[in-house]
């Protein structure tokens, strides 16, 4: 007979893995949620926790080195680390933890802040990863098998900049795409089914940055939005025309990050927010009917979010900002006006995500994580805990799955049941 501890174990697990099919099925399922925006499709999530935060219910050691986040696929948790010092490995996990396999798909950035970057991205079985040194991989979600693998960076003479590739492949219809930078391309798409190539952008100079690109749609038109460590550029998916591109490194003024665009940029209402920390100004952007061009409509210095990510929520922004390397505040910026809401001191800066009308913030120094209350008035700090499991930065973003909470800290992911 069940023990009364493991019968509740049983009854978790089945409805994790319901809720999760539930939702996830054959969508695309990403960094930072819908359409990379930071904000998860989640209800039913606790407005408050228990003093000591919400109950652990999970925690993975040993997933390898890193800073990225995983995601949850019908009940199976995938994740990526460094193991064996200079492999990137992608691990899969049920929901206790057991280990169902793990697969090698390229080498680690080795040169600076060693660590798995990228966030595996999911569709239809199977999984879409790149390693810290540019090799783009299709792998089968169930088996883990790769089914084909591109040295991107190195087929197409690409370029990475100071601290790895850290960009998340894209899925736009039938095609992966990815960032290459360079000085003969900008960015390659290759057929889904076969890793072939389908097209390549001319090049506009300056290498990757750290962003990923997103996919958006405007006025019916599709289009993705990347980054360059020079450019924004809007590229039309069905042939890899550049529509527009909007110089970046121009407010790059410090001797300090110059080319280090680190967040996706953030789409709504035909207009387009691009932020990335070291005192470079967020910028909106307004982008012409026909999509062709784009024209700035305000800049604002006070969110420069480093690479925490930030949220749209009722017309407000919210992130953290960069006051150095080691440091930052948070901050809430008007969407419409481009003026500042409010700048306030907690601990240091570090990522937000959003869902079910709560912001989940996640302190890259000490570990700290809070739930906050969306407010243009003041940063209104609910409910907080920390982490004192892993070690290094507390760089992943929080993720958000069937009522879960998952941090990500180095070499352990820790699993917070949020469900009111």
């Amino acid at each position: 007979m069940l023990s009364y501890k493991k019968s509740i174990n049983l009854i978790l697990t089945i409805i994790f893995l319901f809720i999760s099919t539930a939702l996830f099925s054959q969508e695309i399922i990403e960094f930072r949620g819908i359409n990379r925006t930071g904000v998860y499709n989640e209800t039913g999530l606790l407005k408050q926790w228990p003093e000591n935060g919400p109950e652990l219910v999970l925690k993975i050691k040993g997933i390898g080195k890193g800073f990225s986040h995983p995601i949850v696929v019908d009940g199976i948790i995938f994740v990526t680390g460094i193991k064996k010092d200079t492999l990137d490995v992608l691990s899969a996990f049920d929901r206790s933890g057991n280990l169902l396999w793990e697969t090698s798909y390229g080498r680690s950035w080795y040169k600076s802040y060693t660590g798995s970057r990228v966030t595996p991205t999911f569709e239809n079985g199977k999984l879409y990863v790149s390693s810290g040194t540019g090799q783009v991989s299709c792998i089968d979600a169930k088996t883990g098998e790769i089914i084909w693998q591109e040295n991107i960076i190195q087929k197409y003479k690409g370029e990475i900049y100071a601290h790895g590739d850290a960009e998340n492949p894209l899925i736009a219809g039938d095609l992966v795409v990815f960032t290459t930078g360079g000085e003969e391309n900008t960015m390659v798409a290759l057929r889904k089914t076969d890793g072939s190539l389908v097209w390549k952008t001319k090049s506009l100079g300056g290498a990757k940055s750290y962003a990923s690109p997103v996919l958006i749609r405007h006025n019916n038109m599709e289009m993705i939005l990347a980054q360059t460590t020079e450019n924004l550029i809007a590229v039309n998916p069905e042939n890899g025309e550049i529509l527009w591109y909007y110089n970046l490194i121009r407010y790059h003024l410090q001797s300090q990050g110059v080319g280090a665009n680190t967040n996706p940029p953030l789409y709504f209402n035909n207009e387009i927010f691009v932020t990335s920390g070291y005192d470079h100004p967020g910028t909106k952007l307004a982008l012409s009917d026909d999509g062709k061009s784009v024209q700035e409509v305000w800049k604002n210095d006070t969110l420069d979010t480093h690479h925490g990510g930030v949220v749209l929520v009722e017309g407000n922004l919210y992130g953290s900002n960069w006051q150095n390397n080691a440091k930052g505040r948070w901050a809430s910026v008007n969407w419409e006006t481009g003026k500042t809401n409010w700048e306030q001191e907690w601990f240091n800066k570090g990522s937000t995500v959003f869902a079910d009308g709560m912001l989940y913030i996640y302190e890259e120094k000490s570990g700290n994580v809070a739930l906050v209350e969306p407010s243009a008035e003041k940063m209104k700090i609910i409910s907080t805990f920390k982490v004192k499991d892993g070690e290094g930065p507390h760089w992943a973003h929080p993720y958000i799955a069937g009522g879960m909470l998952f941090i990500r800290h180095g070499n352990v992911l820790l699993m917070y049941d949020i469900k009111a």
